[in-house]
């Protein structure tokens, strides 16, 4: 049985650790790419972004913040929190689960969860991706990485594997389960992409709130 204070505190361990080590590796993953793409699609080119899962605020929070958005990140590791308040000053952070905060409906025209959202138990999952789509205005979108089975070698999957020397949790359903369920919220799809960033293949969705 999935036990997720059990998944947060590892978490938490984990990400706390990498915050040590955080300048070392920071320039390992290229997401100019990405992040192009993703702005290139929006309808609304400038308001506030969610960025759930946000780490140190690299590089959305700060590309987004640069180009005059509001973000607001939420990230349940202190020590990484502690690197944004001095890499994005400017960005609102709460430190919190990504699942258990809240925020009114509409209250952002973008929303990002990168290498973030597969943390999450799948009941968890479906249940963030419906706040996501409570929480964007219309016409807002929202851009996420989804484990596969080319990372974790199984078509769905829920337990640990390592990273960067530590224990990780991660979960994931099939693409055609995850574009059943996006649909079934509401979202239109707007991309599955498969990436390969880092020596590491996931699949990058953006999908659309009309």
């Amino acid at each position: 049985m999935i036990n997720n204070k059990e998944i947060n505190n590892s978490l938490v361990k984990a990400y706390n650790h990498m915050a040590a080590t955080y300048d070392k590796n920071r320039d390992a993953f290229d997401m100019t790419g990405v992040l192009n793409d993703f702005y290139e699609s929006l309808e609304i080119k400038k308001g506030s972004l969610l960025d759930a899962g946000c780490g140190a605020g690299e590089p959305f929070a700060d590309w987004f913040i640069k180009k005059g958005w509001q973000v607001t990140g939420v990230d349940l590791s202190d020590k990484m929190l502690n690197l944004a308040k001095d890499y994005v000053p400017q960005m609102k952070r709460i430190c919190a689960p990504m699942q258990e905060v809240d925020f009114e409906d509409n209250s952002f025209e973008a929303i990002t969860a990168i290498y973030s959202l597969f943390h999450l138990s799948p009941d968890d999952q479906k249940n963030i991706l419906k706040k996501f789509f409570k929480w964007l205005k219309g016409k807002g979108s929202l851009l996420f990485t989804y484990a596969t089975k080319e990372y974790t070698h199984h078509d769905t999957f829920s337990g640990y594997t390592e990273f960067m020397g530590e224990k990780l949790y991660y979960s994931h359903r099939t693409p055609d389960e995850l574009e059943n369920e996006l649909t079934d919220i509401g979202f239109v799809i707007e991309s599955f992409k498969y990436r390969d960033i880092g020596n590491e293949t996931f699949l990058w969705v953006t999908v659309l709130k009309r």
